[in-house]
């Protein structure tokens, strides 16, 4: 995406967390719901489970994917965690699973996000 418009300060924060999200921003954006759950559910493993939640919530609130999934903020991976009952402990091992790409596209389909890059957007 082009960003040549933007401060360097606003490419630098682009796509990633200004820190800790409020209680009311996290119930908002990073509550599960119960689809949310049946996706998730359908992972293989703490760990694709809990980077799927994370980068679906993700992009919901940012408009995009996390490239490190561990660079959520500690209030965001609690919250997704104690939806799913999962250990924060399981997500480093996300970094070097193969399924975390397709997870972006099974999630931009499930929330109909496109990319900036696609002919159809204009």
């Amino acid at each position: 995406m082009p960003v040549s418009f933007l401060t360097a300060a606003q490419r630098d924060g682009y796509g990633q967390y200004a820190g800790d999200p409020p209680p009311e921003i996290l119930s908002r954006y990073f509550h599960l719901s119960d689809s949310d759950h049946d996706l998730v559910a359908a992972k293989r493993g703490d760990h694709n489970r809990l980077g799927f939640a994370l980068q679906l919530t993700t992009a919901r609130f940012l408009g995009t994917f996390l490239e490190e999934p561990e660079t959520a903020p500690r209030a965001v991976v609690k919250t997704v965690c104690d939806q799913l009952k999962i250990s924060p402990e399981c997500l480093p091992k996300y970094r070097n699973s193969r399924r975390r790409w397709a997870h972006t596209v099974e999630i931009r389909a499930h929330e109909g996000f496109r990319d900036f890059t696609d002919p159809g957007i204009g």
